[in-house]
């Protein structure tokens, strides 16, 4: 009786210690999410129209894309119509075509949107950087797994390129997996 009731009692440090870990790995999680930040404000009239990927964190969604384009329409109904293009295995490959809304987060001056293409899903869309003219943005997810790097441009200065760089390398970005995307 007494090897039973021991062997339980060595149970307990073991299931202790790894629910701190399971606790500190979820704050870590969070942390990193509070700590992105996005933009004050963005004006939709002035962010809508056609945008230009300069580069990205390739997703299994865009494997294979080369010239890839969004473009953004403001609706009445209170969200915005997104269509994103690219074309398929090379810069004059076969056009590929995904259509679907970004709903802006209240409160958050236009800056946190949730897009969705197939319902009931949507994903974060926080624009974390945007010059003031609006020639880039730069998108991201809390999570920092998601990054889309947009010009109105097919082509971005490369000054301007390195500037951005330089402030996700500030935000604990992991650029070793940012790609360049082939544009005409």
């Amino acid at each position: 009786m007494k090897s039973i009731f021991y062997k339980q009692w060595l149970l307990v440090p073991f299931l202790l210690i790894s629910l701190i870990i399971l606790f500190l790995l979820m704050t870590a999680t969070n942390i990193q999410a509070q700590t992105l930040q996005t933009v004050p404000n963005v004006d939709l009239k002035k962010y809508a129209g056609k945008w230009y990927e300069i580069a990205s964190f390739p997703q299994y969604f865009q494997k294979g894309c080369n010239c890839t384009t969004a473009e953004y329409t403001l609706t009445d109904k209170g969200y915005v119509i997104v269509e994103n293009r690219c074309n398929r295995d090379s810069v004059t490959g076969k056009q590929s075509y995904i259509k679907g809304k970004a709903f802006v987060e209240e409160g958050s001056g236009n800056a946190k949107l949730k897009v969705q293409f197939f319902w009931p899903f949507k994903a974060k869309y926080w624009i974390i950087d945007l010059a003031s003219d609006y020639s880039y943005a730069v998108v991201s997810h809390p999570n920092k797994k998601y990054l889309w790097i947009l010009s109105r441009t097919s082509k971005m200065d490369d000054l301007v390129y390195q500037q951005i760089i330089s402030k996700l390398k500030s935000k604990a970005f992991d650029l070793s997996k940012l790609q360049k995307t082939k544009q005409l």
